[in-house]
C-alpha cells in the first residue's frame, strides 16, 4: 500500500473527483483524461440555465439537460462494468456507476453555481441540490428520478427521530470511497481482473482495517491468484469473526479439510 496515496486520499483538502481520480490511477496504473469532454457537459449546462433566475428552476432544468440533453438517464443494474467505474471512459460513453455519476453532477452542479452534495438515502446514494434555506432536491444519479417528501419519508422509516426534521448530512469523502471501491471490486472480480480486485480490497482494508468481510474477498483473491497461505490466513480470520455467517460455516469445514503442508506455497 503507497502511504503517500493513502494520506492523500484521506485528506481533507481533496475533493472527491481528485480523490477517485488518486483512487483509479492506483487501480488502473494509469491517468484519466476527462475534463475536455466534462468542460464541454458544464457548458452545456450552464447555457441551459443561463436565462433562469430562481434557484429551484434552475435546479431542475439543469436536471433535465443532464438526463435528457446530455443522455445522462441510465436504467438500475446489480452490476456495473468496470468501464463504468473509470471516469473517462464513463463520460464518453455516458455508462456511469452511481457513485462515478454522483461525483460528476457534483462537479457539474456546482460549477454552474448550485450547491450540490451527495447524501446516503438508506441502500442508496443519491445528489442533493441545495436551492434555498427551505427547498432542495434530492434525486437517484442513476436515473434522475426526485424523491417527494412521502417517499423521503418511507426511506427514512427506520431512523429514529420525525423524519421531517431529520437533516442528512452530506457524506464524508471516506465513506463515498468505501462506496467506489465496494461497487469496483465486485466489477473487476465479475470480469476476472484478479490483480485490481485485489488492489482494491487493500485500500478497503486501509480505510477499514480488518473489516472481517474484506479480509474474506481478500483471502478469495489471493486464493486465486495461487498465494494460498496468506489466503489461509484471511479465510481464518473471516471464520474466527464471523462464525455465524453461512459462508464462515461453509469456508470452516472446507478449511478443517486442508492442512497447509499439503499445499504449494508461493
Amino acid at each position: 500500500m503507497n502511504d503517500l496515496l493513502l494520506s492523500e486520499i484521506k485528506s481533507e483538502q481533496k475533493n472527491l473527483l481528485s480523490s477517485l481520480v488518486l483512487v483509479e490511477e492506483y487501480i488502473f496504473a494509469e491517468t484519466p483524461k476527462f475534463e475536455s469532454n466534462l468542460d464541454e457537459i458544464i457548458e452545456q449546462c450552464r447555457l441551459s440555465i443561463a436565462e433562469i433566475e430562481e434557484s429551484m428552476d434552475k435546479a431542475e432544468c439543469l436536471i433535465n439537460e443532464l438526463y435528457v440533453n446530455q443522455l445522462f438517464l441510465d436504467k438500475e443494474r446489480s452490476l456495473w462494468p468496470v468501464i463504468s467505474h473509470q471516469i473517462s471512459t464513463a463520460v464518453d460513453y455516458k455508462l456511469m456507476a452511481p457513485v462515478i455519476k454522483a461525483a460528476i453532477i457534483q462537479k457539474i452542479v456546482n460549477a454552474c453555481d448550485l450547491e450540490a452534495e451527495i447524501v446516503f438515502v438508506p441502500e442508496t446514494i443519491m445528489v442533493r441540490i441545495i436551492c434555498d434555506d427551505v427547498y432542495s432536491i434530492i434525486f437517484d444519479p442513476t436515473n434522475g428520478e426526485s424523491l417527494n417528501w412521502q417517499q423521503l419519508d418511507s426511506r427514512l422509516g427506520d431512523v429514529e427521530g420525525d423524519p421531517t426534521q431529520i437533516y442528512l448530512d452530506p457524506m464524508e469523502i471516506q465513506s463515498i470511497l468505501v462506496e467506489y471501491l465496494t461497487s469496483l471490486k465486485k466489477s473487476l472480480i465479475h470480469e476476472m481482473q484478479f490483480d485490481k480486485a485485489l488492489k482494491c480490497v487493500d485500500l478497503l482494508l486501509a480505510l477499514r482495517p480488518n473489516d472481517p468481510f474484506e479480509r474474506r474477498d481478500r483471502g478469495f483473491l489471493l486464493h486465486q491468484l495461487d498465494c494460498f497461505k496468506v489466503a489461509y490466513d484471511d479465510y481464518q480470520f473471516f471464520v474466527k469473526e464471523c462464525p455465524k455467517d453461512p459462508a464462515a460455516q461453509l469456508l470452516k469445514i472446507q478449511l478443517d479439510k486442508i492442512t497447509i503442508a499439503d499445499t504449494v506455497l508461493h
